[in-house]
């Protein structure tokens, strides 16, 4: 008899992806059979980045890592919950920042449970050097042309700066608590 493989769900929007990201989804790569980093469409944080190029950048971040092969990236835009079932999920990932981030993610976490019990949710902390990481302030230090270098991957960085590169791009993001 084989045991059922442990599906874990990494989701978030992803916009852009950052060394803490990064962090959270190799880690997680060890706990899981197999990892699947669902990238939220979720127009309403207003993303810098459209879903299909959010996914294009988490796949090429992915690629680069040697122990990703039972990592999958896809993008939803319906209920977590939802989602986590229709792939199987056993276990929900979240990375945790700071105390900030746990009050709202253990709130999340709760709500999750209540709707589906069978999918549990664990918290990851952020390593030294990634805890203060978030992509709002990223995109934020991009767009006032500071060196994003030490946050994200250089391909990452390029995105971003090309991005930011026309007047019409350089609006202000906003930075949110959570991202």
């Amino acid at each position: 008899m084989t045991a059922t493989p442990r599906i874990g769900l990494y989701p978030g929007t992803f916009d852009p992806i950052t060394r803490g990201h990064m962090d959270i989804i190799q880690r997680a790569a060890k706990i899981v059979d197999k990892l699947v980093i669902g990238v939220a469409k979720n127009s309403g944080k207003g993303p810098l980045f459209n879903t299909a190029c959010r996914v294009k950048m988490v796949k090429r971040e992915v690629a680069a890592l040697k122990n990703g092969r039972n990592i999958e990236v896809v993008s939803f835009d319906n209920l977590l919950m939802h989602f986590a079932q229709k792939i199987g999920a056993s276990v929900i990932v979240r990375g945790l920042r700071a105390v900030s981030d746990y009050e709202y993610e253990i709130q999340m976490a709760a709500m999750n449970y209540r709707m589906y019990p069978e999918i549990e949710t664990i918290f990851l902390s952020a390593t030294e050097g990634t805890q203060f990481v978030a992509s709002s302030f990223v995109k934020e230090i991009c767009r006032l042309g500071g060196d994003v270098r030490p946050f994200v991957s250089e391909a990452t960085a390029c995105d971003l700066e090309h991005c930011f590169m026309t007047e019409k791009s350089r609006r202000k993001v906003q930075p949110v608590v959570r991202d």
